[in-house]
């Protein structure tokens, strides 16, 4: 059985800058002047959804995820208490428990863990209040030499099976996927691509950032499974020297093409 990956908020927030820009891109196509609730699905550690706060200042600002390391970063964070911060799985969490229909619903770089994820976007729309809005963002780039590299170093470790199988995760949509889905549910949609262009280690500090980058997100099932020592640095060694050959450092830094996958849909006032 699949289970969630731990999460390092540490880890996850090396590069915050260049993790937190699809999520503002996301946000700015959201236009709902006033909203009274505001949720964040897959919030994570907290600064992101601390910005809908400040975006938002009269909304009631909820925060949901499953890893209870992550809700504690967030809390710590949070010092004015802005953000009432739930603990759930995202295929169990019940938009009733809100009290209160939701004007904006948030899902950024969360569903790709989330199997059978468009099953649910039915019911998070059947939930918003008229004229509410649907956000999500999610990668699109296991086909990148990042995890393509990922899944032929664990082809060839000791514990291959179980390696891959961690690293069978869920699909994702492309963006007609998400657009004819949601036009379907009677909103008014609009659904786009972006690859950024991220710049690592522009300092050369790192002698693997893209390493560092991963292992705080798409590599943590592999972490999971390997305990520190040989049978990580078995998988950790020749995946590393591929990507420094996948990856190579120039003059600005190391970069790091990422594709990600945006929609935005309004629910019909009359609905």
């Amino acid at each position: 059985m699949r289970t969630q990956p731990s999460w390092d908020p540490a880890a996850y927030s090396r590069f915050g800058e260049q993790r937190s820009r699809p999520f503002a891109d996301l946000v700015a196509q959201i236009r709902s002047d006033e909203p009274a609730l505001v949720v964040d699905l897959g919030c994570g550690h907290g600064p992101a959804t601390l910005t809908l706060g400040e975006l938002w200042p009269n909304a009631r600002i909820v925060g949901v995820d499953e890893s209870e390391s992550m809700l504690e970063a967030a809390r710590a964070m949070d010092t004015g208490n802005r953000v009432e911060w739930v603990q759930a799985d995202l295929k169990d969490w019940d938009p009733a428990s809100l009290g209160q229909a939701p004007d904006v619903i948030i899902t950024n770089s969360t569903l790709q863990w989330v199997p059978g994820h468009l099953n649910l976007l039915p019911t998070w729309m059947d939930a918003l209040a008229p004229g509410g809005w649907l956000a999500i963002q999610v990668p699109n780039n296991f086909d990148a030499p990042s995890h393509a590299l990922m899944r032929e170093t664990a082809a060839t470790h000791a514990r291959a099976n179980e390696l891959l199988a961690a690293l069978d995760l869920p699909a994702v949509g492309e963006p007609k996927t998400y657009l004819t889905f949601l036009s379907r549910l009677g909103a008014t949609v609009d659904a786009w691509e972006t690859v950024y262009s991220h710049i690592l280690d522009p300092e050369g500090e790192s002698e693997d950032p893209v390493l560092d980058w991963v292992s705080a997100t798409g590599l943590r099932p592999v972490l999971d499974i390997l305990p520190e020592g040989e049978e990580r640095d078995a998988f950790t060694e020749p995946y590393a020297a591929a990507l420094r050959e996948a990856y190579p450092r120039s003059e600005v830094g190391v970069l790091f093409p990422f594709r990600r996958v945006f929609a935005i849909a309004q629910k019909n006032d009359a609905s």
